[in-house]
């Protein structure tokens, strides 16, 4: 497995062209409610995990872990893909290679061992990218080991939902729930990752009905991380109401 090979200078760096290029340049609105670093977790390692329907979704959570929290945050990535892209390493990523029984072993050792260590991880437990609306949730088992591995970790579930609504570019939300707090040691496997599917497609449900109550509008509950000038259209709307 590649483990991360994390770079200060070079993470500061990368987190100014994702911020002012990448994001801003896709997103028209990129917004978050809940948090990352709850008081109730206390000193208490974390593990988030995330639903995985987008490319973006690596680089919203960087974004969003970079801004609002301060410990060291690491991200297991698909093997091949870091591979091709092995900068990754250098803001935290780490890879996974599914087809190698022998590689996830040692993939979810090092998981727990970051966490052991104090650090924050995060995994996206589908162990694939999938359509945004599928159901049910169906989680590999690696979380669960993981936590059986590091019992004293928090798990945070976040969800992320996205889409084009009203405007050229798409806005996208993340929703952090209560972190988890299990004794997990003393469950199975595959309780834990039943657990966890359930909490993560509830949230996900009332995420996406958020959404939908509002008309595709952007609720107020999400604080914004990236919110680029009006469209377009709304730029012509505003002319025109200026012009009457």
């Amino acid at each position: 497995m590649l483990e991360a090979a994390k770079s200060p200078s070079f993470d500061a760096l990368f987190s100014r062209y994702n911020t002012f290029y990448l994001l801003r340049r896709h997103f028209r609105f990129i917004g978050i409610s809940g948090e990352l670093q709850p008081a109730s977790a206390g000193s208490r390692p974390v593990l988030y995990i995330m639903n995985h329907s987008s490319w973006w979704d690596g680089l919203l959570a960087y974004h969003a872990a970079r801004i609002l929290t301060r410990r060291k945050q690491y991200f297991m990535m698909e093997e091949g893909q870091l591979r091709k892209f092995q900068f990754f390493r250098r803001l935290g990523a780490y890879s996974i290679n599914r087809d190698e029984p022998a590689d996830v072993r040692a993939s979810l050792r090092y998981t727990a061992r970051l966490l052991g260590e104090g650090g924050s991880v995060w995994m996206y437990p589908e162990g694939e990218l999938l359509p945004l609306e599928r159901r049910p949730l169906q989680l590999k088992e690696g979380a669960a080991v993981v936590l059986r591995l590091c019992p004293d970790a928090a798990v945070i579930p976040v969800t992320l939902y996205h889409g084009l609504f009203f405007h050229p570019k798409p806005e996208a939300t993340l929703l952090a729930g209560e972190p988890l707090m299990q004794r997990w040691k003393e469950m199975d496997r595959s309780s834990i990752s039943a657990l966890l599917a359930s909490c993560l497609e509830k949230q996900l449900d009332s995420h996406r009905q958020l959404i939908f109550d509002h008309k595709g509008h952007m609720p107020a509950c999400f604080t914004p991380l990236i919110k680029t000038g009006g469209s377009v259209h709304e730029r012509y709307d505003a002319w025109r109401r200026g012009s009457r």
